[in-house]
């Protein structure tokens, strides 16, 4: 008798995926990005993270929405498959398995062993740094196919203290820059570095991208979570305005704590230099300890997620080998094989992310692009399908449901793949949708049913 995933997750679970997938290493690695994007004009900077945060609030309710009428394995899967058919939610499978998993998975092992290497006072892109990936890629893949329970455990735990640097920098930082004055300077001083690209605020909001995405690989537990219809819309709601609020108040914190210029000079070292402003150097490398176990939950949250992307697809017979990849472990309930061709697909992404974008002349020349920011554009634009088909669907739904959240949404998705010509530049685009395009191709060979 074959086995299937078991409800072992509650509501709370679903609410630190939500949170502790997307608050990490965003917040703090995109900080400095954004204020160097936008010249140091700390407005703007703000209004980006408002911009970014109802932009994942307006998607997320969508989503919702669809949660509490379908549940099957993999939810964003589910809801493609509802709304456009089963060939277009193969192609969405496909990409999230392939592209878009491994390829954030691997960029957030990095960044955990990046903030590691600033703790440490090491180069962040040596061989201590990419060895550390490597570790943190190969452990939080341990936790969760050998213990998918204690990997819960440890997202829930690591999503309490992710808070805790935030909650004190958003309170403490803001406190101390009104009383010196120095929140009000980052406020008013308004440009004060050079603005190289063509359209700051699009170039800051496809950064904020970086730092709100993950919420929608919550869904992906939806088979395995008690009550799902219920729990995971109610986690996606709360998660998502939590999140946003919690960024632009550390966002205003952080601009309390230091000059905008110290962030944007100070490089990966900025946040380290503000906790120890704020809190004093050993309390602030106290909580950049904190820093880093927040980055290891996001890497855990993400990894939950690429290790169930083949046998999302395997479930329904499609995708290579899906009587292999459906199979489901006795003792510990995990898609195994699911999770080790997972792995395998994170570390060859790693190792792209290195090329492309970590060493002196990348390796790949033109197809060197950003794997931190562009395939979440491109799920962005994986969305409008989704949106247009519920309005045409989903007739039983009030009016609000079905046609006001959902053009909001599409118009968010369409705001999302225009900032990100500007942000990322046309040519370079166009390089990674070749490569994007090859691997869909790639996956048309695995669309069709199989099964033994």
């Amino acid at each position: 008798m074959e086995n299937e995933l078991q409800k072992k997750y509650g509501l709370f679970m679903a609410i630190a995926m939500v949170i502790g997938i997307v608050i990490g290493s965003g917040v703090f690695f995109k900080a400095e990005k954004i204020l160097v994007a936008t010249g140091g004009n700390l407005p703007l900077g703000i209004l980006a993270w408002i911009i970014g945060g109802i932009i994942m609030i307006i998607c997320a309710y969508v989503f919702a929405t669809m949660a509490t009428r379908y549940e099957k394995v993999n939810g964003v899967v589910d809801y493609a498959e509802a709304a456009m058919g089963s060939k277009y939610a193969f192609y969405v499978g496909w990409f999230m398995t392939t592209i878009y998993y491994p390829a954030i998975t691997s960029v957030l092992a990095w960044v955990s062993a990046r903030y590691t290497c600033v703790l440490l006072g090491w180069d962040i892109v040596g061989a201590e740094a990419m060895a550390l990936a490597g570790f943190y890629l190969i452990g939080s893949y341990a936790l969760n196919a050998l213990s998918p329970k204690l990997a819960g455990k440890f997202q829930v735990t690591t999503t309490i203290i992710k808070l805790i640097p935030l909650i004190l920098m958003a309170v403490l930082g803001t406190i101390a820059g009104l009383s010196n004055g120095v929140l009000i300077k980052n406020f008013t001083s308004g440009v004060i570095a050079d603005v190289t690209t063509a359209n700051p605020m699009f170039t800051a909001v496809v950064a904020t991208a970086f730092a709100y995405e993950g919420w929608i690989i919550a869904t992906s537990i939806n088979a395995e979570l008690k009550d799902a219809k219920k729990n995971l819309p109610r986690a996606l709601t709360f998660g998502t305005l939590f999140v946003a609020l919690i960024y632009i108040l550390y966002y205003t914190g952080l601009a309390g704590a230091v000059e905008n210029s110290v962030i944007m000079q100070g490089g990966e070292t900025g946040a380290k230099i503000a906790f120890a402003t704020v809190f004093s150097s050993l309390g602030g490398s106290v909580l950049f300890v904190f820093v880093v176990i927040s980055c290891l939950g996001t890497l855990n949250g993400l990894m939950i997620g690429c290790t169930r992307g083949f046998y999302s697809l395997a479930a329904r017979g499609l995708g290579p080998q899906p009587n292999v990849y459906k199979n489901i472990d006795a003792n510990t309930n995990m898609p195994s094989n699911s999770a080790i061709l997972g792995l395998l697909f994170s570390g060859a992404w790693l190792l792209y992310f290195f090329g492309a974008n970590l060493v002196p002349v990348p390796w790949f020349g033109p197809f060197s692009f950003d794997s931190s920011e562009l395939p979440i554009v491109t799920l962005y634009a994986m969305y409008i399908p989704i949106f247009i088909m519920m309005m045409v669907k989903e007739k039983t739904l009030s009016s609000f449901k079905r046609f006001v959240m959902p053009v909001l949404a599409i118009c968010a998705c369409i705001f999302m793949v225009i900032a990100a010509f500007y942000a990322h530049g046309f040519v370079t685009v166009l390089y990674y949708l070749g490569l994007f395009a090859f691997i869909m191709f790639v996956g048309a060979f695995f669309s069709s049913t199989k099964r033994a």
